[in-house]
């Protein structure tokens, strides 16, 4: 392990769902699934699961503090969890599940306490903070299957977080309410829906469906750029459909498996706005794929508005 680099380690119930979110930070090395806190040496998940062992499942994280400070983990930690809960986590039962962090010296204990005492503080939660803060201990690596799981498994991965209460109680007790009701006054109810509740507007009867403008389409909420009438095409579906964003990484994709179906959503980068869909049923000379977007979650702004709207960096895209 380099010098610059540190361990944080987190427990916060099933650890498949405590993987992703760190896996996705900058500064972060690497996430493993493991067992800490009890007695025995090597536990089994089995044996873990029996709450007889006195471990609880927990994620040991190699970080660069550098790049990413343990403050701020600490932040996303809170953010994953029901720390009011003693007695585990969401549909996840008994000590095994339940939330600790375990330091790894003086600083972390300090940065710890201070955290979990500016949470209780805030008001956020009405219950007490009881997510307890101890010394790190022998950290034992999980069984091959269970590391970076919702990898291996999407879609069971997917339908565990949903399915166990997770993913809603996360999205209701971290919203930020400043900014929800900012978004609520500036937006129309159906580009809110769209945009926060993930929700769909009508085919053939939405703003830019057979919009044939020359221009590029903005995320409604931030203005990020995210696609433009030069990849605009007819799919004869319903919603504006484009072949391609303007740069692949202002959308991030996720699985949905909402609905009874396993699809591909879109979400703008910057605000985590809901878009749409993408498929693999787009022009095959094109590359083969449709982004079906919502118009409620997007502003339009035309070629000639562009250096006025101070998105002159893109006209270079409509010069012949």
């Amino acid at each position: 392990m380099s010098e610059n680099l540190q361990l944080a380690t987190f427990a916060g119930g099933c650890f498949w769902c405590m993987v992703k979110p760190f896996d996705e930070q900058p500064g972060i090395h690497k996430v493993v699934s493991g067992y800490t806190g009890g007695l025995k040496e090597n536990p089994t998940y089995d044996e873990v699961c029996s709450n007889k062992t006195g471990h609880l499942e927990a994620v040991q994280i190699t970080f660069d503090p550098e790049v990413y400070p343990y403050q701020e983990l600490l932040t996303l930690y809170w953010q994953q969890i029901d720390p009011t809960d003693p007695g585990g986590q969401f549909g996840d039962r008994g000590e095994s599940y339940q939330t600790a962090i375990f330091y790894h010296n003086e600083e972390q204990r300090e940065l710890a306490e201070a955290s979990k005492l500016e949470l209780q503080q805030s008001g956020k939660f009405k219950k007490p903070i009881v997510t307890e803060i101890v010394a790190a201990g022998p950290f034992y690596e999980a069984e091959d299957y269970h590391q970076h799981y919702y990898k291996k498994n999407p879609i069971r991965y997917k339908l565990y977080r949903t399915g166990s209460g997770r993913e809603k109680f996360l999205k209701e007790a971290w919203i930020d309410q400043d900014k929800d009701q900012e978004l609520k006054k500036r937006l129309t109810s159906l580009q809110y829906e769209v945009t926060q509740n993930s929700g769909t507007e009508p085919a053939f009867r939405n703003e830019f469906w057979d919009h044939k403008e020359d221009g590029i389409y903005v995320d409604i909420v931030s203005g990020e750029p995210l696609f433009s009438s030069k990849d605009k095409y007819d799919s004869g579906c319903g919603w504006p459909s484009f072949t391609r964003p303007i740069q692949k990484e202002t959308v991030k994709e996720e699985l949905d498996v909402s609905h009874n179906m396993v699809r591909t959503e879109v979400r703008s980068k910057e605000a985590d706005s809901h878009l749409g869909h993408v498929f693999e049923d787009g022009p095959r000379d094109q590359g083969g794929l449709r982004y079906c977007i919502n118009s409620a979650a997007l502003r339009f702004i035309p070629v000639d508005k562009l250096d006025e709207e101070g998105y002159s960096e893109y006209r270079s895209l409509f010069e012949k």
